[in-house]
């Protein structure tokens, strides 16, 4: 898995530069599962050593920096970073159905929250659809499920299984935010129970 911040790229959105007046610079921050470089506002730099990358964020001071235009990269034969849903994103999280012998086809995470910021464990529903997979074909649909994941084990070295081929753009609720991902083959993801509606 590569994952970069590219706040700088066409089709991205906001301003060159961060709210401390330092340039923002792209950044790959994982590349092929391993961590290169952490994002860092003026006073993170200090702390690490190092200089700022651009990504100080109002209010940020308690928690420091901030990546907010993250791409993770699709697998091979993508298309170009951000393409909206369509049929050939469909046929990427077909391809990826097709390898799943027993599994469930989540559309949507939503209402996620962090419980442990140092292991980045989060709990949170799904929604908009979720889906029995058995020997490569989706059956039916089943409920909504509550998660509770830490989601560097769940992208740990070994458990992405496939990476579709076309990225994503993700909604976000801050208007200075852009996300954009492809589909993943997880080998596994910690449902605590159901979901209600």
């Amino acid at each position: 898995m590569t994952l970069v911040d590219d706040p700088v790229s066409a089709g991205r959105i906001g301003l060159p530069y961060d709210v401390e007046g330092t340039p923002k610079q792209a950044l790959t921050l994982v590349r092929k599962g391993i961590t290169e470089v952490v994002p860092q506002d003026r006073r993170t730099a200090m702390v690490a050593g190092t200089q700022s990358t651009g990504h100080a964020v109002d209010g940020g001071g308690p928690w420091g920096s901030f990546p907010a235009n993250l791409q993770l990269v699709p697998g091979t034969g993508s298309a170009a970073p951000g393409e909206v849903a369509g049929p050939a994103a469909d046929a990427a999280v077909a391809a990826l159905v097709a390898g799943v012998r027993r599994g469930v086809l989540v559309t949507d995470h939503w209402y996620t929250r962090v419980l442990d910021p140092r292991t980045l464990v989060l709990t949170g529903l799904t929604r908009n659809g979720v889906w029995l997979i058995e020997n490569g074909e989706i059956v039916r649909p089943v409920r909504n499920f509550r998660f509770t994941q830490s989601y560097p084990q769940a992208l740990a070295p070994g458990a992405v299984l496939g990476i579709g081929s076309h990225g994503v753009t993700l909604p976000s609720a801050w208007e200075a935010a852009s996300f954009v991902a492809p589909a993943l083959h997880l080998a596994a993801w910690n449902f605590t129970g159901g979901a209600s509606g």
